[in-house]
């Protein structure tokens, strides 16, 4: 039987593809312990607002060359306050926005030091709500070498995957040869961004999953299939 795996680096409240991601296999690794990317995904997302969209930014106290699950989070700033005023003023009229209250205030109630921790914690808790049971594992207790594709092969070889599920960007840098020589099959994620009712009229693409959650509630995960 063929087992699924795919790999990612632990974004902030990612958009719905990632989650038709992690859907979409059996066993899911967030690539905690590479290079964080300054002004990327890892720290901020975006959600809709009256007039488009806006980011939602964790402030990280980052050094050059350090890994995502080294980088401490700038409490300096009142970023907690700032986003739960964010989500209560832009979403307080969405159908689902009572019943997420408590899970959302609760994030910004907690103090988190490190990025990885809010990241993975979000993605746990969010995979759960959708009511998707994939197993997800962090590369960092995995104690996997190598980089670039090498690593992801051996991620694939830790987990005993035949089958490695990539993201459509990696087309141009992976190299497959290295997955059939350990006989893993490489096939590329294909997600067409469903359409959804969202809290103002018309509609925003790639918003976080968050935007999602909040108008359609226990439908979720049927639109986020409904949208490959």
């Amino acid at each position: 039987m063929s087992l699924v795996c795919a790999v990612h680096q632990p974004q902030f409240l990612p958009w719905l593809g990632y989650f038709d991601k992690i859907d979409k296999s059996d066993v899911f690794v967030l690539l905690d312990n590479v290079q964080y990317k300054k002004n990327e995904w890892q720290n901020r997302n975006r959600i809709r607002t009256v007039d488009g969209w806006q980011w939602l930014t964790v402030p990280v106290k980052y050094h050059f060359g350090q890994k995502i699950n080294e980088v401490e989070i700038d409490n300096s700033k009142d970023w907690r306050k700032k986003h739960w005023q964010a989500l209560v003023t832009n979403y307080q009229k969405a159908p689902y926005f009572k019943q997420f209250h408590t899970f959302l205030e609760g994030v910004y109630t907690r103090q988190w030091q490190y990025l990885a921790e809010i990241n993975i914690y979000l993605i746990e808790r969010i995979v759960e709500l959708l009511g998707i049971n994939t197993a997800i594992k962090r590369a960092s207790v995995l104690g996997v070498s190598g980089e670039k594709t090498t690593r992801l092969v051996n991620i694939c070889l830790a987990l005993g995957a035949d089958t490695y599920l990539s993201g459509t960007g990696a087309r141009d840098y992976l190299k497959e040869e290295e997955f059939s020589g350990q006989g893993i099959e490489v096939v590329f994620q294909e997600f067409q961004h469903p359409t959804y009712t969202q809290v103002f009229p018309g509609f925003e693409l790639n918003m976080s999953i968050i935007d999602l959650l909040l108008n359609e509630g226990p439908g979720s995960l049927q639109i986020l299939r409904g949208g490959i």
